[in-house]
């Protein structure tokens, strides 16, 4: 009689599945992609950069100040002072003291606002500033 009851009491309960666990890791590796995934950081300007036979590519994740054609400074997409190019800068620098500057410039730009740029985040504390050039194509 045992038997035949705890066999009815089986069939009444029926098998559930505990998907919390699965949830929690997939939020967990989620998270780590998000933490270890590097993010690209562009001027948010479109400038036809010089020519250098010199030119190498960056390693590091650089802080990167735009300069078009008609001398206006982009940083992260916005429209930004010479004035505010320091504070900018140090900011940055804050969220990333390794990072270095790299000065996108038309080849049509003024030298006068490359060097006003360039001044300004030496005032930040900017150690590593470079100017970004194309590499000579063949």
């Amino acid at each position: 009689m045992l038997n035949i009851s705890a066999a009815r009491r089986r069939r009444k309960q029926g098998v559930e599945l505990n998907i919390a666990p699965l949830i929690d890791m997939v939020f967990i590796l989620l998270i780590f992609f998000l933490v270890n995934t590097s993010f690209v950081k562009e001027t948010g300007v479109e400038v036809s950069r010089p020519t250098a036979s010199t030119a190498h590519a960056q390693a590091k994740s650089p802080i990167m100040i735009g300069i078009d054609r008609e001398n206006r400074i982009f940083m992260e997409h916005r429209e930004i002072d010479v004035r505010a190019v320091r504070a900018n800068v140090e900011r940055a620098l804050a969220e990333n003291p390794e990072g270095g500057v790299i000065i996108v410039s038309d080849k049509s730009s003024n030298a006068g606002m490359v060097i006003a740029v360039m001044d300004g985040c030496r005032l930040a504390g900017a150690d590593n500033i470079s100017l970004a050039a194309r590499i000579p194509q063949g």
